[in-house]
C-alpha cells in the first residue's frame, strides 16, 4: 500500500470503521450509566438542589483552595491543555469542515494562525505534565499502562496534525498518520479515562443536585 492508497484507506474505511466503534462505545457506555437507575428520595430537598447542581458543576470546575500553589502544574497545565485541545479539535476550519459533513452543523473557525499557537501551547502544556508525573514518585507510582496509553492517544493527532499543517514532513504521510491517530483515539474513547469528555459534567451535576437535596454541603 502506497502513500495515496493509504491515506485514501484512513480518510475512507478507516474513518467509517473508527466513527461506528466510537458512536456505539458511546451509546453502550452511556446506557450501562444511566440503566442504573436510582432509588427516589423521598425525603424533603433541603436547599434549590437543581440549581445546586449547576453551581456544583461551577465549583468544582476551579481549583479547591490552596490546591493551586500546592500542585500548579496539575491544574494550570491540565486546563491549559484542555482548552487549547479544545480550540484545535472544534474551532480548525478543517476540523469543522469535516465535522458539517458527518453532521451538518458548522460554525466559525478561527484563523490558523492562532489555532497553530494553540497547538503548541497544547503540546507544550502536555509535555509538562507528562514530565511532572515521570519526576513526581508518588504520581509515578500511582500511574497504570492506562494513563500513558492516554496521555499518548491525545499526544498523537496534535503533533501529527501540526507537522502535517507545517509541512515538516512528506505531507501525504504524515496526514495519513494525523488521521489514524484521531481514529485511535475515537476508537479508545469510550472504553478508557478518557469517557470523561462525556460524564465529567454531569456526573458533577448529579453529585452536586444529591448532595444539595440531603443538606450536605459541597
Amino acid at each position: 500500500m502506497d502513500e495515496l492508497q493509504f491515506l485514501t484507506w484512513v480518510r475512507g474505511t478507516g474513518l467509517n470503521i473508527a466513527a461506528g466503534i466510537f458512536l456505539l462505545g458511546v451509546m453502550w457506555r452511556l446506557f450501562e450509566i444511566y440503566s442504573l437507575g436510582r432509588k427516589k428520595d423521598l425525603s424533603a430537598p433541603r436547599r434549590s438542589f437543581r440549581a445546586w447542581g449547576l453551581l456544583t458543576v461551577l465549583r468544582r470546575s476551579l481549583p479547591p483552595p490552596g490546591m493551586l500553589k500546592r500542585s500548579p502544574v496539575n491544574y494550570i497545565g491540565g486546563y491549559v491543555f484542555h482548552v487549547g485541545l479544545a480550540i484545535v479539535v472544534f474551532l480548525f476550519a478543517p476540523h469543522i469542515l469535516l465535522i458539517s459533513d458527518l453532521t451538518g452543523v458548522s460554525w466559525p473557525a478561527l484563523p490558523s494562525q492562532f489555532v497553530d499557537l494553540a497547538a503548541v501551547v497544547t503540546m507544550a502544556a502536555m509535555l509538562v505534565v507528562l514530565v511532572d508525573r515521570v519526576v513526581k514518585p508518588v504520581k509515578r507510582f500511582l500511574s497504570t499502562f492506562e494513563d500513558w496509553l492516554v496521555w499518548t492517544l491525545t499526544f498523537l493527532p496534535v503533533l501529527t496534525g501540526w507537522l502535517s499543517v507545517q509541512h515538516l514532513s512528506p505531507y501525504t504521510t504524515m496526514l495519513a498518520l494525523h488521521i489514524l491517530s484521531a481514529e485511535l483515539l475515537l476508537v479508545a474513547l469510550p472504553f478508557t479515562k478518557l469517557f470523561h469528555a462525556f460524564t465529567l459534567f454531569g456526573s458533577r451535576w448529579y453529585n452536586g443536585r444529591v448532595n444539595a437535596h440531603k443538606g450536605i454541603p459541597v
